[in-house]
């Protein structure tokens, strides 16, 4: 049997779940294992921190394969709240809005003209362009563009609260009683958003709707990096949809603006979208999420413009981990509906801390008096001696861990290749991550200065190392252990070790490659 949203079967589901089970039972057998064989207080330290590490990554991939078989039935469940809506009459208003801040003039042109083009009528829409840009130039321009298309233009000379604060600015002199929010790089290509979203706000207690996001085809870079946000829509929001915590995620999405009195507008945040989304939640009323896409956004070809957005969202995912905890017993949801909130908050942290931590503690494994068995390669190449190295195995089940990407892309995505690079990228963007959570945490600012003009390839290369200084130092430690241990008989932690190294160095190697 196929599902209508996601095409593939309840089986493919099970394997799923199984395999992240699996993985996080070979994680945690490996820590019981140290425990058996710890003589000395240094291996129980070993012992601890990888149980412990284990325990957390068994947490994540164990709530992920929960995310994984309950999407599989959000098309049900959509579908049964679709039959009961009643014949879809009134019109209410809409403010339709773009909020932008220095972005390309052109782009932001088409796609207000591309927006205009939405299935509505005419005199219950309105327009919005919310304009925090600083070049006087382009604030001309797009002031004339508005006036010559009958667009409300509204400007800003600062940019206090963020896109938040844009569109607070805007709520005060909006009436209109739908909010419907565009990114400025985003194509419409649907244009019956309004006429399909506003019907299943029959529901009073309905807050807001999501949609899908996505991109246009690109290069391989940009639509590995498309899969990120494929994995989220496809699987993540439609479980969380069935527990009342769809994300809104900025755009592509509309909103009731009686809410949003109730919630006093977007909480100021650098991601105000996942905030408003837990307020809406708090304040009780309900969520929906539609998986079909009505528009495209601009495809990601740049690392620099993936780490910026990386960045942003672990800066803001770090906050809302902190806010979170301190409003949590005014949420009167159920403990699957927190645990929701806490994976989002965690994730980015979890894929980035976490493997790094991974990664140390595998150097002190390796270099520990564990009584491991040290094979030859002759005899790594018998399959009967392979069962007497057993880090071997602790090894490749860590690892293996953060190789999923690539068995579930191929699963659902039908790409191996792009798998093998989204792995590649969470090993690029770890230290990233790590670094945005550090400043959120010291709140220092929340943005990240990664550009890069076109050049020679001598600063080109120049460049992307000395961007990466961190990632390049750790990737060379790694190295010299892994020498140590090569040159001391220890082949298999050597390689192991030398495995990990390679993978810090994709951080260099996708700036220099992809700018």
């Amino acid at each position: 049997m196929k599902d209508n949203f996601f095409g593939d079967g309840f089986s493919i589901r099970v394997i799923t779940v199984f395999l992240f089970i699996l993985l996080s039972a070979a994680g945690i057998a490996f820590s019981f294992y140290l425990f058996s064989v710890a003589n000395t207080t240094y291996i129980w330290a070993i012992a601890l921190g990888f149980f412990s590490l284990s325990v957390l990554s068994g947490f994540f991939n164990i709530s992920a394969s929960v995310l994984y078989y309950r999407s599989y039935f959000y098309g049900a469940y959509l579908e049964r709240i679709r039959k009961a809506l009643k014949p879809f009459t009134k019109f209410p208003t809409v403010a339709v809005v773009v909020a932008i801040y220095n972005e390309d003039i052109s782009m932001v042109k088409n796609t207000l003209l591309g927006l205009k083009k939405m299935n509505y009528p005419k005199n219950k829409i309105k327009f919005y362009l919310l304009d925090d840009s600083t070049k006087k130039d382009a604030v001309n321009k797009l002031s004339k563009f508005s006036y010559e298309n009958d667009i409300a233009y509204i400007h800003r000379d600062s940019r206090k609260g963020f896109k938040a604060g844009t569109l607070n600015n805007m709520l005060g002199v909006s009436d209109e009683e739908f909010i419907a929010i565009f990114d400025y790089d985003e194509t419409l290509v649907n244009p019956d958003f309004l006429m399909d979203t506003l019907p299943y706000f029959q529901d009073e207690r309905l807050s807001y709707i999501q949609t899908e996001k996505t991109h246009r085809k690109g290069n391989l870079f940009s639509d590995s990096v498309k899969m990120f946000d494929a994995f989220f829509f496809k699987f993540i929001e439609p479980a969380r949809a069935l527990n009342n915590t769809a994300i809104f995620a900025g755009s592509c999405g509309i909103i009731r603006k009686k809410a949003l009195d109730v919630i006093k507008g977007f909480p100021e945040y650098i991601i105000e979208d996942t905030f408003f989304s837990f307020e809406s939640d708090r304040m009780h009323y309900k969520s929906l999420y539609i998986p079909k896409v009505y528009a495209l956004g601009k495809p990601i070809k740049k690392f620099t413009e993936l780490v910026k957005q990386q960045w942003r969202y672990n800066y803001g995912d770090t906050q809302f981990i902190s806010y979170f905890f301190k409003r949590r017993k005014s949420l009167r949801r159920s403990p699957l509906s927190h645990m929701d909130y806490i994976v989002h908050g965690f994730g980015l942290n979890y894929i980035s801390v976490v493997l790094i931590l991974f990664t140390i503690i595998s150097i002190f494994i390796v270099f520990s008096s564990v009584p491991f068995v040290n094979l030859t390669l002759h005899q790594i190449l018998q399959a009967r001696y392979l069962s007497l190295d057993l880090e071997i195995f602790g090894t490749m089940s860590l690892v293996l861990s953060f190789f999923i990407p690539v068995v579930l892309t191929k699963i659902y995505f039908h790409s191996v290749k792009k798998g093998f690079m989204l792995f590649g990228l969470n090993f690029a963007l770890a230290f990233v991550r790590m670094k945005a959570a550090l400043a959120a945490i010291f709140r220092m600012n929340p943005t990240v200065h990664w550009s890069r003009q076109r050049s020679s390839m001598k600063k080109n290369i120049m460049f992307s190392i000395m961007n990466t200084k961190l990632e390049l130092a750790f990737a060379g430690a790694i190295f010299v252990f892994s020498y140590f241990a090569i040159i001391t008989a220890h082949l298999t932690g050597g390689i192991w070790l030398m495995w990990y190294g390679i993978m810090y160095l994709f951080t260099t190697i996708f700036l220099y490659k992809y700018g």
